[in-house]
């Protein structure tokens, strides 16, 4: 079952459950799925919609950081129980041990032996690490074993 058949039957358990917010949140979802694949003209796969919930999961932490910078922890709240519905749908994060080795990995891949050679390592980090880890985190990561 793809990840977009697992939020429209989501999305029909929580009408028939009565679960008001967590549809709300998933028809959010859903409706930015279909505007990507409207305004690109494709039909998007599990990585591409996990790319989409991986944004708005972004969306939403900025969101609280600058509602809590505002003294709205009312608004926070909201964006804290919408992040909480998107997540279940990501995969599981890779813990530091995991990330590690598989920068070491793609290091070893790639041939990377300085800063220079830092987009390839990220690249093959992405494509293997997608959705289950922050990129600036891989990044910073990265960057710091490239350049010791």
């Amino acid at each position: 079952m793809t990840l977009k058949q697992q939020l429209t039957d989501d999305m029909k358990t929580a009408m028939r459950g009565g679960d008001k917010h967590r549809l709300g949140v998933i028809r959010l979802v859903l409706a930015a799925i279909k505007q990507r694949e409207v305004d690109e003209r494709i039909e998007l796969d599990d990585a591409q919609t996990l790319a989409v919930l991986e944004k708005m999961l972004k969306q939403r932490k900025d969101s609280v950081s600058q509602y809590e910078a505002a003294d709205r922890q009312d608004l926070a709240d909201v964006e804290r129980a919408e992040m909480t519905v998107i997540e279940a749908y990501l995969p599981a994060k890779l813990d530091d041990a995991e990330l590690d080795a598989l920068i070491a990995a793609a290091i070893a891949e790639t041939g990377a032996s300085g800063p220079r050679d830092m987009g390839k390592v990220v690249a093959a980090v992405k494509e293997k690490a997608a959705g289950r880890a922050d990129m600036a985190v891989v990044s910073g990561k990265i960057k710091t074993r490239l350049a010791g």
